[in-house]
């Protein structure tokens, strides 16, 4: 069947051939059926030396035709879904792109936009198949650019902005693509980094003061913002964005737990940069942050505790959660044995300001820090429960009698000075240095 339809080609090419070489003025078009025969004569050459495949006893294989680039012919090491619907090899259908191709090479479509989709479900038949005959699975090719931008891809973005004008249902049906493209495709989320006028017509479906109108719409463009800010070139654009604050703050406080999840997690993406902690922090949103995260909700607590940690590595940050009420939170989450890693390394990091020691000091914190360093198989939490004991100890001498009375009854302190991480023994050393100076100790086993 393949030499039948390799004879049919080859005596069109001739005859298209013999016009252009007899004609002085032969057409372009004639050219551009030449070549395109040259190109389906080269494919079935391809299609025919590279169906086969050694298994892992040396014998042929036939590779079955849905495995096989169709431009290559070869077994595909990262199939991805063209805008059309075809499947390629990755590094052959960007190269073809590169090129400054606009058309899928099967079906001949101008092609809407030109990001590429895993095949996950091809992929996964692709391994099945190799491990059933013995074979080693293909490893995708990393050397191909994939930051390329096209005019294409713009033209594709402004329909979809522009829908953000029309109907709720345009809005929702262009915010899900939106939500899909910004997650798939870098190169996607470098666009918006072009104008700022993208991120506002991006937001206008959301006004202020509305934006739980529509829930699925509002997930999605929150959700939007997140993929957005993951773009290093977009945080500042982003952050420094008028409409961006005030709206993922008011998604903290009225969207669904997943919007509320998601816009925390910008939150956290964008404070990667300085200059956007204080931005974030001056604007008030460590207390919805911090709401949240007394709220508890499992589905929202980790990205929560990661927004608050990274505003709170700047100095003024960590004034704003104090008086938002983040010691008296994070203690009672941790007492509950919630997210403890977590919020103990926030608590180390607050344990630097002073008004943060004195409402440790209040609430119950040595007894509860004690209880975590015997209990704890991790070495980083009792690190930072050390860490924090260590600044008690020298911030307020009423808790040095509690802190006595733990070590001579446990052992707990001396015992982390023996075993501890390097920075664990520094503190608990420090710990025993200043009790001993208080009086006489002796130290358990």
């Amino acid at each position: 069947m393949v030499a039948a339809k390799a004879m049919e080609i080859k005596k069109q090419l001739e005859r298209l051939v013999k016009a252009i070489v007899d004609e002085d003025d032969y057409r372009v078009e004639t050219a551009d059926e030449a070549i395109s025969a040259l190109s389906s004569l080269k494919g079935l050459k391809l299609k025919k030396s590279l169906s086969f495949k050694l298994d892992g006893h040396g014998n042929l294989l036939d590779v079955p035709e849905d495995f096989r680039c169709p431009i290559s012919g070869e077994l595909m090491k990262d199939p991805v879904v063209l805008a059309t619907g075809q499947t390629y090899d990755r590094p052959f259908i960007q190269r073809w792109l590169n090129e400054g191709n606009r058309t899928c090479p099967q079906t001949k479509q101008v092609l809407s936009h030109t990001v590429l989709t895993p095949n996950h479900l091809v992929r996964e038949m692709i391994s099945q198949w190799c491990r059933e005959h013995g074979m080693e699975l293909p490893k995708p090719v990393q050397d191909i650019d994939e930051e390329v931008v096209t005019n294409a891809d713009r033209g594709y973005l402004n329909s979809l902005l522009q829908k953000m004008s029309s109907s709720l249902s345009d809005q929702k049906e262009a915010a899900k693509e939106l939500r899909l493209l910004t997650k798939r495709s870098s190169p996607f989320r470098a666009l918006f980094g072009e104008s700022i006028e993208t991120i506002r017509q991006l937001l206008s479906p959301l006004s202020p003061g509305q934006a739980d109108t529509d829930p699925d719409l509002h997930e999605d463009l929150i959700t939007t913002l997140l993929n957005l800010s993951i773009h290093d070139n977009n945080k500042r654009l982003v952050a420094e964005h008028p409409l961006v604050i005030p709206l993922l703050i008011e998604s903290l406080i009225s969207g669904t737990i997943q919007t509320k999840s998601n816009a925390a997690a910008t939150f956290f993406t964008l404070a990667a940069i300085d200059s956007n902690k204080i931005i974030i922090g001056t604007s008030g949103a460590l207390n919805p942050l911090i709401d949240l995260l007394d709220e508890g909700h499992p589905l929202a607590m980790k990205d929560v505790a990661s927004a608050i940690f990274s505003l709170c590595s700047v100095l003024e940050n960590k004034g704003r959660a104090i008086n938002a009420g983040a010691v008296r939170v994070i203690l009672q989450k941790i007492m509950d044995r919630v997210l403890v890693a977590e919020l103990l390394a926030i608590l180390a990091m607050l344990s630097s300001h002073q008004k943060a020691v004195q409402e440790m000091c209040e609430l119950g914190t040595v007894s509860c820090l004690f209880g975590i360093i015997r209990e704890s198989d991790c070495e980083h939490n009792k690190e930072n429960c050390i860490a924090i004991l260590y600044t008690i100890c020298f911030a307020d001498r009423t808790k040095l009698k509690e802190i006595k009375e733990e070590e001579m009854a446990n052992g707990t302190v001396s015992r982390l000075a023996r075993t501890g991480t390097s920075r664990a023994k520094r503190k608990a050393s420090g710990i025993l240095e200043r009790l001993n100076k208080t009086g006489s100790i002796t130290h358990t086993a």
